[in-house]
This record gives C-alpha cells, sequence and structure tokens, in this order.
C-alpha cells in the first residue's frame, strides 16, 4: 500500500503479474478498484486515478459501483442496438417471406403463391421499410387509393395483412397490427356475374379466331369451368391416355385437393389437334399443353383478354345488328364457372354435382354430412360436362337470341 495516498496499492501475485487498485469502504463494506495492469499504467498515472477515485469516496460516490453500472449500461445498450439492428432488419418484403414460409406451409401451393403476391403487389412501396415502422396512417393511404380503383381487391389485401401482421404481433416480430384500425370503405359482395346465351356465343367465336395457344386455352377454359391458372398450367402428362379425363394435381389445385375433371368430346378434338411444342432446353417435347416459350406455362391474361374483346366486339357486330357486345360490359374468366353451374342448374343438373364439377370442397353438402359424404359423383360430373359443352357448341352455332334447340353440333375449326 501506498504510504502518502490512503488506499492506494499494488498487488503482485505469486505469478508476478502486478495490478494498481484501490481501496476504500463504502455502506459498511471493503471494496477494491482495479485501476489497471502495472505496464500498461505508470505509478503516476495510476496515482492520479487513485486521487480521482478517492475524490469520489468523500463526495459520497461509489467508484467500483459507478463502473459496473456504466459496464451494465454498455451492455444494454449493446442490446438494444442488435435489437434495433435485428428490428429493422425485419423488412416487409422479409416478414412476407417468413408469413410464407411459416403459416401458409400448410395453405394450397395456389394460395402460397397468391396471398404474398397480393402484398408485395399492393404494398410495393413499402416493402423494403422495417415492418415494425409502418404506420396506420400510410396503409389508409395505400388502401383507399386502391379502393378507389379496385375494391375488392383492396378488401383482400387489407385481410391479407391484417392475417400476416397479427400473426406477427403474436410472436412479438412488431410491435402492433397497424391493420387492426385500418378502415375499409364499402363491404365485400359476392359476384355474380353470369354471361348470358348470345355474350356466350360471342366468346366463343372470338375465341376461335384466336391463334395457340389461347384461343384454345380460352376454349377449354369455358368447356372444363376450371380454374385460369388450373388451365393454363395444364400438362399433357396429367391427361389419360384415352384423353377421357384430366387429373389436376393436388400442387396445383387451389384447395390442394388433387381432381378429375371429365374431357367431353368438344374438349377431346380440341386437345387432339393441338401442336406439341419443343422445350428448348431439352430439345424434347414441353410438357405443357399451352405454352409460347416451350419451358414454361402460358402468361399474359390481360393482354389476351384485350385481344379477346377486340374479337367479340367483331362478332358482335357480325352476328347481331345494333347490339352491344360482351366486351362493353363487366366480366372476367373466372364468371365463365358461374355462368356453367348457372346453366346446368338451368338444365336440371344437381348443385352437389355441379360443387364437385368446380372443386368446391365446401358446396352443397355441409354439416355432418360433408363429413361422410365421400362419393365423388365422377359419373354425374361426366353428364353435366357433356350436357354443359353440347349447350355452348348449341348457343355457338346460334344466330339473334333463337333459344337452342338442344341438337348435338360439330366443333367447327
Amino acid at each position: 500500500m501506498d504510504e502518502e495516498l490512503r488506499g492506494f496499492g499494488i498487488r503482485v501475485t505469486e505469478a508476478g503479474s502486478k495490478v494498481f487498485l484501490f481501496q476504500y469502504r463504502f455502506a459498511g463494506r471493503v471494496r477494491r478498484l482495479v485501476l489497471g495492469p502495472y505496464g500498461d499504467l505508470t505509478p503516476a498515472q495510476a496515482r492520479r486515478l487513485a486521487e480521482e477515485a478517492r475524490g469520489r469516496v468523500l463526495a459520497g460516490g461509489d467508484p467500483l459501483g459507478e463502473r459496473k453500472a456504466r459496464a451494465l449500461a454498455a451492455q444494454a445498450e449493446m442490446v438494444r442496438r442488435t435489437a434495433e439492428a435485428a428490428a429493422d432488419a425485419l423488412t416487409l418484403d422479409v416478414l412476407i417471406d417468413r408469413w410464407q414460409t411459416g403459416p401458409l406451409s400448410d395453405r394450397s401451393p395456389s394460395y402460397r403463391k397468391e396471398a404474398p403476391a397480393r402484398l408485395r403487389s399492393g404494398l410495393s412501396v413499402l416493402l423494403e421499410r422495417p415492418a415494425r415502422s409502418i404506420s396506420t396512417t400510410e396503409l389508409q393511404v395505400q388502401l383507399d387509393d386502391l379502393t378507389s380503383r379496385h375494391p375488392v381487391a383492396a378488401r383482400r389485401l387489407h385481410a391479407l395483412g391484417r392475417a400476416m401482421f397479427g400473426w406477427a404481433e403474436k410472436r412479438n416480430l412488431v410491435p402492433t397490427n397497424p391493420f387492426t384500425s385500418v378502415t375499409m370503405e364499402g363491404r365485400d359482395t359476392s359476384r355474380d356475374r353470369v354471361l348470358t346465351d348470345v355474350e356466350l356465343r360471342e366468346l366463343w367465336t372470338a375465341a376461335g379466331r384466336l391463334a395457340y395457344p389461347f384461343g384454345p386455352f380460352i376454349q377449354l377454359l369455358t368447356l372444363t369451368l376450371q380454374r385460369r391458372d388450373e388451365v393454363a398450367g395444364m400438362k399433357w402428362a396429367e391427361l389419360d391416355a384415352e384423353m377421357t379425363h384430366w387429373t389436376i394435381p393436388a400442387e396445383r389445385a387451389k384447395n390442394g385437393r388433387a381432381h378429375i375433371v371429365h374431357l367431353s368430346e368438344p374438349t377431346r378434338q380440341i386437345l387432339t389437334n393441338l401442336p406439341r411444342q419443343l422445350d428448348p432446353e431439352s430439345n424434347g417435347p414441353s410438357p405443357f399443353v399451352f405454352t409460347s416459350n416451350g419451358r414454361t406455362p402460358i402468361s399474359g391474361f390481360s393482354k389476351t383478354k384485350t385481344k379477346l374483346e377486340e374479337l367479340m366486339t367483331e362478332a358482335a357486330r357480325s352476328l347481331r345488328k345494333n347490339a352491344s357486345s360482351l366486351a362493353t360490359t363487366d366480366w372476367r374468366l373466372h364468371d365463365l364457372r358461374r355462368t356453367g353451374v348457372t346453366v346446368m342448374a338451368r338444365l336440371g343438373i344437381g348443385h352437389h354435382v355441379a360443387d364437385r364439377v368446380l372443386n368446391h370442397v365446401q358446396g352443397a353438402i355441409k354439416g355432418v354430412a360433408a363429413v361422410y359424404q365421400r362419393h365423388e359423383f365422377l359419373t354425374e360430373r361426366a353428364v353435366a360436362l357433356d350436357t354443359w359443352a353440347r349447350h355452348v357448341l348449341n348457343v355457338a352455332e346460334k344466330h339473334g337470341n333463337e333459344p337452342s334447340d338442344g341438337k348435338v353440333v360439330p366443333l367447327r375449326r
């Protein structure tokens, strides 16, 4: 211990290491403050540090306690900064990825693809922002703008965003769910658009004038009543050898259930006459029935619909004088499914059969019956699609608004 400065000393171990220290009493206990090793500090530097520590003790302070408090504060600050950096790294784009690989992993393949795509498209300006920093006000502005243009899409985006942020909030990935306080105008009403027979004729006539792959695609979409992406992604391997039925695998079906589609005679004629495309990468046949490049299924449905509407307008002028065309009214490709089951009901086909044609898991059979009813109505579904195909071809041959006579007409090429 130093003889002049009380409490200042140097401790020497058996190994020969030397450490300067300052010893003092605080709250009835002896405390030792390590000043630093000999060599890193000279005796004069260590003495100055000891004098400063003694001054704090005389003023009622606790140098060792203060040092520990500063160390704990620095550690807490480091933890806070690390957490801040991790939170900032969780951008909206990253959160969508985590949601897709997390709770969406047990949803159907089509939903796992569609839901993230809708979020990224509708909230594109916020994708690089930390998810925790996105405010209700910003979301309200985005959804109000989308509502003015596409109200149904806006409500779907709101539902998806609310579900995703609710999941993130439960896992403490974000502090709150900003979608909870977003106000949506109006309500989500189910679409009820059904094409008339005259409109169906215009559509079929126009599709017949479209070249491969889009013309035959529209016709098969009409005859099979399956979903757009399911028909667009049809593969030759999904068709049986006799081309009597098409099996949509579970991974491509919206509800995650494999689905057997009966192929009517007109459908078989179209498929039989389709050209087999080549895959430029393998130099072998392309697996896809409808493809523009041989490697991937067709896309660009908006452009196809625009071209189709132009041809439908011409068809309307040739088939009906001074009559408006389907192209001038609000319609979608998906309306073909509703049109088909509506016509089936009109022709006496049971709605439980029509539900199975559309691959609706929850349809007319509900409750306990839905649990125990596992009959797939394959024969009845074949009759339903044959009847629907006959109706399509009959109305396609009619002019004006005269009713169909029920006769089967050949498919024209």
